[in-house]
């Protein structure tokens, strides 16, 4: 295997980190696969593919796949000599709320960070997220033994060098990110080509110095794979008017010989507010069309063709 620097690097907001343009997400990596069997050793080949390829961050979560992302992730991290790791590549993890019983305060972050550093054979990560606190309000997260109080002291701890905040809701988010305890913001599908309702609270991140990391540019499929595939869009059945609108901007990107994945990941990439786009990887060969498509090219002319089209018909609501 070869190992390759990470491309592009720039700082990483104010956390004193670096990053790529994309970071690498695993939310799918090592489900159904079982310790030792063919499924999880072809899932560890591409976790070793994801940390010695072209980006330098790799994400992850205590509940991806019931843990196995982060049990095959640390497999593969064993499998390479930490002497031909490249510089300034690591992996990001998020504390979760109990699965069982919802319970997310600050034990439960604290319980969620160990078995995270367990499962990745790893005493500390450079970044952790605070990953969807629906189950608590926020009120109950920002008292003495709250969620916060848990991500606060892992970082006085030294046990990470920054905190996040990663969800979708903006109605939940916007109260973390003006704690201005939070050193990271994390959303998903609520900033792309059909839906920019996250922008206002991405322009404020940013403002405040905060990394920003955008997830999901491909609304979870259906602008990866357009309108035949009748995809669903961030998790939710495509509408026949979304369908019909994400039609109109496939024949845009015909009359200016694009594709509707390279302008989906181009409308994350060029923005000035956000440091790392988040792409589920499955194959390494989608790990190399990635590339292509970050490296490809939008002429300026095409976007004011798209701002003409109108707003999509997105179906989320928050």
């Amino acid at each position: 295997m070869t190992m390759q620097n990470p491309v592009a690097l720039r700082p990483l907001g104010s956390t004193g980190l670096m990053c790529s343009p994309l970071t690498f997400g695993t939310s799918s990596l090592g489900r159904g696969t079982r310790r030792g069997d063919e499924a999880e050793r072809a899932a560890v080949e591409l976790a070793r593919a994801l940390l010695t390829g072209p980006f330098s961050l790799v994400d992850t979560s205590n509940a991806y796949a019931e843990g196995r992302s982060e049990e095959v992730l640390g497999l593969a991290r064993r499998a390479v000599p930490r002497a031909e790791l490249a510089p300034d590549r690591s992996i990001v993890t998020k504390t979760d709320r109990d699965l069982a019983t919802g319970i997310f305060d600050r034990d439960r972050v604290l319980r969620s960070f160990e078995e995270s550093c367990r499962r990745l054979g790893v005493d500390r990560v450079p970044l952790v997220h605070l990953h969807d606190p629906y189950t608590v309000t926020f009120e109950e997260a920002s008292g003495p033994r709250g969620a916060i109080a848990g991500m606060v002291e892992l970082k006085e701890r030294g046990l990470v060098d920054a905190i996040g905040i990663a969800a979708g809701r903006i109605s939940v988010v916007q109260d973390y990110v003006r704690t201005g305890v939070f050193d990271a913001l994390l959303t998903h599908n609520r900033y792309t080509i059909v839906d920019q309702s996250a922008e206002p609270l991405i322009r404020e991140a940013h403002q405040r110095g905060m990394a920003v990391f955008n997830a999901a540019p491909f609304g979870g499929g259906l602008l990866a794979s357009g309108v035949a595939s009748k995809r669903h869009y961030a998790y939710q059945t495509s509408s026949p008017e979304l369908l019909s609108w994400v039609r109109r901007v496939e024949l845009l990107c015909v009359e200016h010989d694009v594709t509707l994945p390279r302008v989906a990941l181009q409308f994350s990439l060029r923005s000035e507010f956000i440091h790392s786009t988040v792409v589920g990887v499955s194959s390494t060969i989608r790990m190399a069309a990635l590339e292509e498509l970050r490296r490809s090219y939008v002429p300026d002319d095409f976007w004011g063709a798209l701002d003409r089209l109108g707003p999509a018909p997105s179906p989320l609501t928050d």
